[in-house]
């Protein structure tokens, strides 16, 4: 059975706790993903534990955001790691970007538009105009322009997204939620459904699968919900 298009994070408090929850999802989704603060703490270690002897698809989620001399050694340098994805922020501007992808080429960058966490009146007060769709939308067209392959945006705008970069993008979507989870510090969130109907191509999935009691069960249970609701 081919693994569903989810992304699980894998926001543990430690690496045996991460490589534990790795080794329970991959016979059901595709991709793990490894975010800053497991990054921080235990280094390039962490992304041989959590591919295990599976390989599954390992998402670098460290948000890269600096000058483009910086970005570019930065990429470099987690390129030796071969993760399947790298993200920058999109705000960081076209020349960063366009680092980043030329110092990974064999990683996909996908570049942040605007934060799940924010919300419209966020947006005004830290200067970017909204609303946030267009917003995302204008940060998508120049990260696609500046050679990113990949875009991670809210379930949201997913279908603005779409319409602006056509199909030979992947669409990421943080603030997934399944029915009846907690939203948490997500503001602009969909259920794992809706999302993919709108376009998404991959989801990311943290705490309703980590921090169930049997995380593989749950991930299970939502790739079986994907199957029988997305053609």
């Amino acid at each position: 059975m081919t693994p569903a298009p989810i992304a699980v994070a894998l926001d543990a408090p430690d690496l045996e706790t991460a490589a534990r929850w790795a080794a329970l999802v991959t016979p059901h989704v595709s991709t793990v993903k490894v975010g800053l603060e497991l990054y921080l703490r235990y280094g390039p270690d962490v992304i041989a534990s959590v591919r295990g002897a599976s390989g599954v698809q390992v998402f670098l989620d460290l948000k890269l955001h600096d000058i483009p001399n910086t970005v570019a050694g930065a990429a470099r340098a987690v390129s030796r790691l071969r993760p399947a994805i790298l993200t920058v922020h999109a705000a960081g501007g076209s020349a960063m970007i366009e680092a980043a992808v030329e110092s990974a080429p064999h990683t996909q960058i996908a570049a942040v538009t605007i934060l799940t966490s924010l919300t419209e009146a966020d947006l005004g007060r830290i200067g970017l105009t909204g609303p946030a769709d267009e917003a995302v939308r204008r940060l998508a067209a120049l990260s696609v322009e500046a050679g990113a392959t990949a875009l991670v945006c809210s379930p949201n705008e997913v279908s603005v997204v779409r319409a602006e970069v056509g199909p030979g993008i992947t669409l990421i979507t943080p603030g997934v939620r399944p029915t009846g989870a907690a939203t948490q510090d997500q503001a602009r969130v969909a259920t794992p459904e809706q999302a993919l109907a709108d376009g998404a191509d991959l989801l990311v999935i943290g705490r309703p699968i980590t921090g169930s009691p049997d995380p593989g069960a749950a991930a299970a249970a939502i790739a079986a919900s994907l199957r029988r609701h997305i053609p």
